[in-house]
């Protein structure tokens, strides 16, 4: 046995350490060339965006607008009397007098914009919003309605929205969804709202849960294995996907086999990723209070809003979030005063909370935030009691905020009870071609072949409201 001393072993083994240091620092730059790659593989925005990604706040069942962000005194005053003009040809349910908003509406901020007792906390944010008073759509019905909102089309299966806006623009994190969809209404469309449709099927939403399910309970499907580790998982799949890429090589382009084979590795990959990010008790307890997490009434959806957040720093393109309490959801044909209270509740304050908290951390400078429902209601009255509205898919209201919208604005306007849009309509395809050139899309050319002929978001409408831009 020789002696070895610890300085002639560090002199003689000093070549090896700088090996070592060198392939540290190539594997670093090996890994920061693969992240440019991936950045670079992305589809190219047409122009320019100004958002980065959007949330989409969807209140299920249509939200009253004059009893929320439209403020109709008129309406008021007329409390009880005929509706002095005709109402829609096609209706969903018959209505008779003009009922006034039983809520107080007060102005707020810097713009003293009207906005409802209901939303007080929403209302402390005014100032960063963009509220159009002026959408409208064509279809009086929920699952029509819905349908229309979420891809364009009352009639036909059409790809979702976020589906549209992952195949445009891809996902800037390849071990989460590009689209993710938490606690979904399996209602009214159901998955057809969260499809791909024809588009490639790796662009179709991921849902968290459902919304028949507690937000707290809400998680991806087998999302681990624990019969398996993932040493073993990935020699199997790595088997498995050389036999559907040697499959591949003989017959040619396939789509649906491709986008299998991509989702077995997005599948693979989430193991790691998914369960930290669906973590919320990673947050402090200050998060949790802004967000309403600490209280039972706003807890739920709150969850929902801090998770949509924490997908979106980790480079989840678009996230959609659902309000539909399987109870009172926002469709008051009775009990207008319960139901609506009990709703904005449950919302105001995780709203709120999630528009604070991405101003506060940078994001909402290039995070557009979208709230609003299928459609709006009637300004007559239904139901025992006169406590009801009926659906309205003539006039509404939505909003927008963050990535280059106007703030502290209203945006067109319904006639002096709240039945027509009249004033600069935006159609729900103006929405979209809207949403969509805020994320660099030019609507007209984000298409994809299909059935021969080409097919996009907006159908062959729709108009970019250049005026809602900062």
């Amino acid at each position: 046995m020789s002696n070895l001393s610890r300085r002639h072993l560090l002199r003689t083994t000093a070549a090896g350490f700088g090996s070592l240091a060198l392939a540290s620092l190539l594997a670093d730059e090996t890994r920061a060339s693969n992240t440019t790659a991936r950045q670079s593989d992305l589809p190219s925005p047409h122009f320019p965006p100004r958002a980065k990604r959007v949330i989409f706040l969807f209140m299920k069942g249509g939200p009253s607008h004059m009893d929320t962000f439209d403020y109709k005194p008129q309406l008021q005053k007329d409390d009880g009397k005929p509706l002095p003009f005709e109402k829609p040809r096609v209706q969903f349910a018959p209505t008779s007098n003009l009922l006034g908003s039983p809520w107080k509406f007060k102005r707020y901020g810097e713009s003293g914009i009207a906005v409802s007792e209901l939303f007080p906390h929403v209302a402390e944010c005014v100032d960063d919003l963009c509220i159009i008073n002026s959408l409208h759509g064509t279809n009086p019905a929920h699952g029509g309605a819905s349908m229309k909102l979420h891809t364009g089309s009352d009639v036909f299966v059409r790809p979702s929205m976020g589906s549209w806006v992952t195949y445009g623009l891809g996902t800037e994190n390849e071990n989460l969804p590009g689209f993710i969809t938490i606690c979904p209404t399996l209602a009214h469309g159901g998955t057809k709202n969260w499809g791909s449709a024809f588009l490639p099927a790796s662009v179709a939403g991921t849902p968290i849960g459902n919304a028949s399910q507690p937000s707290d309970q809400a998680t991806v499907k087998f999302v681990e294995n624990a019969r398996m580790s993932l040493q073993a998982q990935r020699m199997q799949l790595d088997l498995t996907q050389s036999l559907n890429r040697e499959f591949l090589e003989t017959t040619g382009p396939d789509s649906a086999l491709e986008a299998r084979i991509k989702s077995f590795e997005l599948a693979f990959r989430m193991q790691t990723e998914m369960p930290e990010a669906l973590d919320l008790a990673a947050e402090t307890a200050a998060t949790h209070r802004l967000y309403g997490i600490d209280n039972e009434t706003t807890a739920d959806f709150g969850r929902q809003c801090l998770m949509a957040r924490r997908f979106v720093e980790r480079g989840v393109r678009f996230v959609q979030i659902t309000h539909s309490n399987t109870e009172v959801q926002w469709d008051q044909h009775g009990n207008l005063r319960k139901g609506h209270s009990q709703n904005a509740a449950e919302v105001d304050l995780p709203i709120a909370g999630l528009l604070k908290d991405l101003k506060a951390r940078g994001l909402l400078k290039d995070t557009l935030l979208l709230w609003g429902g299928e459609f709006g209601r009637t300004p007559t009255c239904q139901g025992a009691g006169n406590d009801g509205r009926d659906h309205n898919p003539e006039g509404f209201t939505m909003w927008m905020a963050g990535a280059g919208v106007k703030t502290g604005i209203q945006y067109g306007a319904t006639d002096e009870y709240g039945y027509y849009a009249t004033e600069n309509k935006v159609h729900i395809h103006d929405l979209h071609a809207t949403m969509l050139h805020l994320l660099g899309l030019d609507h007209k050319r984000l298409t994809y072949r299909h059935a021969g002929r080409d097919f996009r978001l907006t159908d062959v409408a729709g108009n970019v409201v250049h005026d809602l831009f900062a």
